[in-house]
């Protein structure tokens, strides 16, 4: 949901305001470059329940940064995709993905070392 506390004028606050918790980054990783429908991104999204997918999903709705697309069909059949702000988010998140995949090997070189 869109925040109603203000914030500082520096930019990663703002940044982990609609991005921030467990799942956000993960969704927004799993929406980066697809548009997906609801129980793809679940099985996509692993240990995650259908209630906090839903809430993460309209939260970040609500920030811009994920479209929802409901066809109105029956069965139904909903989407969703990364808007062009969520877009930007995603590109700005790759260095942190890719530092993780850095930090990872790193402790599992030192854990080869020790072992």
């Amino acid at each position: 949901m869109a925040r109603s506390r203000p914030l500082s004028g520096c930019g990663l606050e703002a940044a982990l305001a609609v991005v921030g918790g467990k799942w956000k980054p993960i969704v927004l990783w799993r929406l980066a470059g697809s548009t997906r429908r609801f129980g793809e991104l679940r099985r996509l999204v692993e240990g995650i329940s259908e209630k906090m997918l839903i809430q993460q999903l309209r939260e970040m709705e609500a920030d811009g940064i994920v479209a929802r697309k409901d066809f109105r069909e029956i069965p139904p059949r909903v989407e969703y995709s990364l808007t062009e702000f969520g877009v930007s988010l995603a590109e700005a998140l790759r260095p942190l993905c890719e530092w993780g995949q850095a930090h990872v090997a790193r402790i599992r070189a030192n854990q080869a070392d020790a072992g």
